[in-house]
């Protein structure tokens, strides 16, 4: 492992700038290039639901150390692009269509601009869009990294049919872009029990807040019925006939048991149809954030990870 960054700022070899979608959004990106001709390949990272880039910092500059050339965006209307809801803390799509087709936008001029081979990576839901937007044929990595990939809810209380029309019924009963759940009792206001979902390291836990706190509109709460309703759609045509027995790129999935947001069952049946994956299962030892977890289940993952990169950098 590379020694310790300071997790709070915008390492000195990183750049922060902007990329503008085709209808006119304004994305913000980061990027860590490397000299001419030196680097391994390149890694493109994308984060889940309500995520902002500042979060994987630590994780995106080892890669940079190792000698990849590193790039990590926000989604439209997340963290600092914006917002699509009602009010600044909703996260709201139309479709995920939308967010596919501003991958594949920016996919093709990034992969233009930078040296082979090619990784796309992507956590929870950027997992999930990551590996369907590989499925539908929109991007062409050279590998896949996903991090506890968004391929079902963790229902709790019936079947995903079921709770699929149910959400397909709140989002027709008023504005689709209306929060789904209860955040806290004061907007902005991250609940106490959040960590719980997360990590078991509450130094990185904490470094979330941070960034919360110095840059205010990374700040998101609850998903609308909207996005809800759109997630079961994505996923259920992500887990529909030959979908994923299309991607024959190697992929590497970190997953855990011990998922409350996303369905572990799901990640497994999805790892046991692509043509060429490694899946490394984690059990009560880790939550959700499984690269911002506590040291010991972090440096497993991240040793997969290199291991990955090596294989992809050799072809």
């Amino acid at each position: 492992m590379n020694p310790a960054i300071d997790r709070r700022a915008i390492p000195a070899s990183a750049h922060e700038s902007s990329w503008t979608t085709g209808d006119g959004h304004v994305i913000r990106r980061i990027d860590w290039t490397q000299p001419a001709g030196q680097a391994k390949g390149s890694l493109l990272f994308m984060p889940g639901r309500g995520d902002c880039y500042e979060k994987y910092l630590e994780t995106l500059d080892h890669w940079h150390s190792l000698g990849w050339q590193v790039t990590a965006a926000d989604w439209r209307g997340q963290a600092g692009s914006g917002r699509l809801g009602l009010d600044p803390y909703t996260g709201h799509i139309d479709d995920f269509s939308v967010w596919i087709a501003d991958l594949a936008a920016f996919w093709q001029q990034w992969k233009a601009q930078t040296p082979g081979p090619h990784v796309l990576a992507g956590h929870s839901m950027g997992g999930h869009l990551v590996l369907r937007a590989a499925a539908e044929g929109r991007v062409d990595p050279d590998g896949l990294i996903l991090s506890a990939p968004m391929l079902g809810f963790r229902d709790k209380y019936a079947p995903a049919a079921v709770m699929h029309m149910a959400a397909r019924l709140m989002a027709a009963l008023g504005d689709r872009r209306r929060p789904a759940w209860k955040w806290s009792e004061k907007p902005g206001e991250v609940p106490a029990d959040r960590i719980h979902l997360l990590t078991h390291d509450g130094e990185r836990y904490a470094d979330e807040l941070w960034w919360r706190g110095a840059r205010p509109e990374l700040a998101m709460g609850p998903g609308s019925w909207g996005w809800v309703e759109r997630a079961y759609v994505s996923m259920r045509e992500l887990a529909g006939p030959d979908a994923l027995e299309v991607v024959r790129m190697p992929v590497l999935i970190v997953s855990t048991v011990n998922d409350k947001l996303v369905d572990h069952k799901a990640i497994v049946t999805a790892a046991g149809r692509l043509h060429d994956c490694e899946l490394i299962r984690f059990g009560d030892e880790a939550h959700h954030e499984i690269l911002r977890e506590i040291d010991p289940v972090r440096d497993r993952a991240i040793a997969a990870c290199d291991d990955f990169l090596g294989r992809v950098a050799a072809g």
